[in-house]
């Protein structure tokens, strides 16, 4: 059986509840970002974060993801980035004023669902799954994360995006 991980082949078709080690990440820290610029923040971390991560010979090793340090209301607090095969040492300055730095994403219990369709269906998958989270005795808690499985891109239909779900549990 393989370690466990963020990363799985198969979408999660239920409620899994799993146990992930830390997992070393380059992100852009953001807060107070209303949720229609989130897409701008996404397109400007990913053109810099590329070229940065090449730059210090850390390379990725999972797909992209956000993750969401407050409940979202009007804003959320959030790090956008990538896990990679080694830490940053240092933080590296990409265009439009962002700076990427070292960070992980967390060890711990996790309550993991795949959403599968447009990004426009998350608020549901989300409810969904804190919803089922709860009736199983779970306590969610914070940061939660977005893990995009499928990589979007002008040619992918929204249809068939994959977006892992993971809360973590207290």
């Amino acid at each position: 059986m393989s370690e466990p991980s963020y990363f799985s082949d198969d979408p999660y078709t239920e409620l899994t509840v799993i146990e992930v080690p830390a997992t070393p990440t380059a992100v852009v820290e953001a807060r107070d970002v209303a949720m229609e610029d989130l897409p701008a923040l996404f397109d400007r971390t990913f053109a810099g974060l590329f070229p940065a991560l090449s730059e210090t010979g850390a390379e990725p090793v999972g797909p992209a993801f956000a993750l969401y340090t407050k409940q979202p209301s009007e804003t959320v607090d959030l790090q956008v980035g990538l896990p990679i095969s080694a830490g940053l040492t240092r933080a590296q300055p990409i265009g439009g004023g962002h700076i990427v730095i070292p960070s992980e994403l967390p060890a711990g219990s996790m309550a993991v669902r795949s959403h599968t369709g447009g990004y426009d269906g998350l608020g549901e998958a989300w409810a969904q799954l804190l919803e089922d989270a709860a009736a199983a005795g779970h306590h969610p808690g914070l940061p939660f994360i977005e893990l995009y499985v499928t990589e979007p891109g002008p040619e992918a239909d929204p249809a068939h995006l994959r977006t892992d779900l993971f809360l973590t549990l207290d």
